[in-house]
């Protein structure tokens, strides 16, 4: 009854909620997870969820109608997860690495594991190896081409705690709690080295890395953009502070996925230095995991089980050539009033509109100042009669 109970709450919130409690994102479906979700890795038709009390698979063939096919206990608390083939890979907090078959999803079990020497929460596989974030035992790398008898193959003493770890190439990239970001060179698995690293503001739990940037949630400090092009100079490049403490984050298209305690915050990082908040979405509980899959955000809600979220952004294309009248162009970034360009002895008649992201008109637009104090924070698009163009705004708080 507490699957219905939750979805209904939420999907009623969804219908009613006021323009607070979500911005271009809305709710698509729920799950218990039977205790309280960490984290959850998705692939095919399935959610992979790790849950305080075990490994968790969730058919979403139909996300408005999710549902748990097959369960496997784990001996401690299950922190994370990824899925290779028919293996999921699970950082099992104080037993190390558990590797479970879900080559039937309706019948998991384990077939092999490694034991850590701290608490293993964080987990990424690449090739032969697993890669383990071993909070105060550093990175453990653990050979795992037989999964039934997996061993250390190598392992770094990284500084105070290890949260998160994503492998890309020859490097693993560690969210290190108050340190921040640290590099990992791990082209030898049984030599690994610090190549660099990059302090954050706050404290690194999870990480997303792609094209030459590391995202890192930094708790209390929200998202951060680090430039590690050159992993032996790592640099911060952009931040977008989030309502609550960024846990985990997940990319997509050119968004920043960002699991808050708060709930799912997306990031529009289209340009690493500017980045700015797209959406979001209040849910239940706390949101302490995120994994994109399609149009979906699946998001790991601690004991409000798995949400799981669509952000619908992208309603509306720029021109690609937009024309400014007169000699103030609009500004991309908006506090409280809009100024559309003037002319010379202009009426302030309508001249414009400005849409929201789906390219529904939301205000008719005049020369001169316009107030959108009354408009939730966004991406907008003005539609210029004279111009003929349209041209995309940010409305902030």
């Amino acid at each position: 009854m507490r699957t219905k109970a939750v979805c209904l709450v939420s999907l009623l919130a969804v219908a009613s909620a006021a323009q607070g409690d979500s911005l271009n994102c809305r709710l698509v479906g729920c799950c218990d997870t039977l205790f309280s979700a960490q984290d959850v890795a998705v692939a095919d038709s399935f959610a992979y969820v790790a849950d305080l009390a075990g490994l968790c698979i969730v058919n979403v063939a139909n996300p408005q109608s999710p549902y748990v096919t097959g369960w496997r206990n784990t001996p401690d608390c299950a922190w994370d997860v990824t899925k290779t083939d028919s293996l999921a890979y699970v950082a099992g907090c104080g037993t190390g690495l558990r590797i479970i078959s879900v080559a039937n999803p309706q019948s998991p079990y384990e077939v092999g594991y490694c034991e850590t020497p701290g608490d293993a929460l964080g987990v990424a596989k690449t090739d032969s190896f697993a890669y383990v974030a071993d909070y105060d035992g550093g990175l453990s790398i653990i050979n795992v081409a037989d999964p039934h008898h997996p061993y250390e193959a190598g392992h770094y003493n990284a500084p105070l705690y290890a949260y998160g770890v994503v492998v890309v190439d020859s490097f693993a990239y560690i969210a290190n709690y108050g340190w921040g970001l640290r590099i990992i060179n791990v082209a030898n698995p049984q030599n690994p080295y610090e190549a660099g690293y990059c302090s954050t503001s706050g404290r690194a739990y999870g990480l997303a890395v792609a094209n030459g940037f590391a995202y890192v949630a930094d708790w209390n400090r929200g998202l951060r953009i680090i430039n590690v092009a050159n992993p032996q100079s790592p640099h911060e490049v952009g931040y977008c502070v989030t309502p609550g403490w960024a846990y985990d984050v997940a990319l997509a298209d050119g968004f920043a996925y960002v699991a808050d305690d708060v709930g799912l915050c997306v990031v529009d990082v289209s340009n690493p230095q500017s980045p700015f908040e797209a959406g979001y979405y209040d849910t239940p509980d706390m949101a302490l995991g995120v994994a994109v899959a399609g149009d979906l955000a699946y998001v790991a809600d601690s004991y409000a089980g798995l949400q799981i979220i669509e952000f619908y952004g992208g309603g509306v294309e720029e021109g690609q050539h937009p024309t400014v009248l007169g000699s103030q162009p609009c500004p991309t970034i908006i506090h409280g009033v809009l100024r559309l360009p003037e002319t010379r002895g202009e009426k302030r008649e309508a001249r414009g509109e400005l849409l929201d992201i789906s390219g529904r008109k939301v205000l008719d637009l005049h020369a001169g100042p316009n107030d959108v104090n009354a408009l939730a924070p966004g991406v907008y698009f003005v539609r210029e009669a004279q111009a003929q163009a349209v041209r995309k705004v940010v409305i902030q708080r």
